[in-house]
């Protein structure tokens, strides 16, 4: 088995980062988990135990400024960890990466057995809540259980595993300097959206609105919006044509980004993959 951990970095994030620990727990083991804490002032969670977890220096700068700030010291921890490890996963909290349950693969064993490029994606699943079907999320349960829609953007295709040390863009979106490749069968699930409560609590934090998220979050209803309108589509088909899609189509702005023919799709995640996160 190749040796494998998980980074990310939060502030102020107990909801998204106690499944992200969890999860990536369960599939790595704790002590493969590394956790940033953006600001001092924040305290150690005690459920982080067995984890690296360390408090930095609050990332300076509004939005866009901080979010490139976090992603340079996030490669410079990444290129740290592949000194030791083979492989580097950098997700934010509310990002989780799948094997497809019809696999029967753990995550350890697809990567251990995938052939090796500088940096794998798998295909963005952003999930929504159907306002006329799904009602506010439980953290209790598994949000894959309460959730059954899903929008196959290109936003959430991130280059997030890593083998060699390079540079993520804002956001893991993309590698400077690197093409991607999708991985067959893995799947990103985006979960930041997938509440509409949620979405305007995190509008109304003095936190993010002193930073400048406002405008950011606001915006983020769009997923709920297109999940509860649109008819969904077949999973198996319209997966498997955008994996295609995503990697031969690029946009003429970024060459290194993944492109959909600006298509939104939604999808029905099926009931396989209900337990898992």
């Amino acid at each position: 088995m190749k040796r494998i951990c998980a980074v990310t970095m939060v502030r102020n994030d107990e909801f998204y980062l106690r499944k992200w620990v969890d999860y990536y727990g369960a599939e790595l083991g704790k002590e493969n988990l590394y956790i940033f804490l953006d600001g001092k002032d924040q305290e150690i969670p005690e459920w982080c135990s067995g984890t690296h977890v360390t408090a930095c220096d609050k990332i300076p700068g509004k939005v866009v400024e901080a979010e490139k700030g976090r992603l340079k010291f996030l490669s410079g921890q990444a290129a740290r960890l592949l000194e030791k490890y083979d492989m580097v996963i950098g997700t934010d909290a509310d990002e989780f990466i799948i094997v497809d349950p019809d696999l029967h693969m753990s995550l350890a064993e697809y990567l251990s057995k995938m052939k090796k490029h500088t940096s794998v994606s798998a295909l963005g699943v952003d999930v929504g809540q159907h306002t006329g079907c799904e009602s506010e999320i439980d953290p209790s349960k598994p949000f894959l259980s309460q959730r059954r829609y899903g929008l196959l953007g290109t936003r959430y295709t991130k280059p997030s595993i890593l083998t060699e040390p390079v540079t993520w863009g804002s956001g893991f979106h993309r590698i400077k300097g690197h093409n991607f490749h999708i991985a067959p069968g893995l799947f990103l699930f985006h979960f930041g959206y997938f509440d509409l409560k949620r979405i305007e609590a995190r509008f109304n934090d003095k936190d993010r609105q002193a930073a400048g998220w406002g405008r950011h979050l606001a915006k983020r209803a769009r997923t709920i919006n297109l999940v509860t309108r649109k008819k969904s589509r077949d999973w198996e088909k319209w997966t498997r044509k955008a994996r295609i899609l995503q990697t031969f189509i690029r946009p003429p702005y970024a060459w290194n980004k993944p492109a959909m023919l600006n298509m939104d799709i939604v999808v029905r995640i099926p009931d396989r993959f209900s337990s898992i996160v």
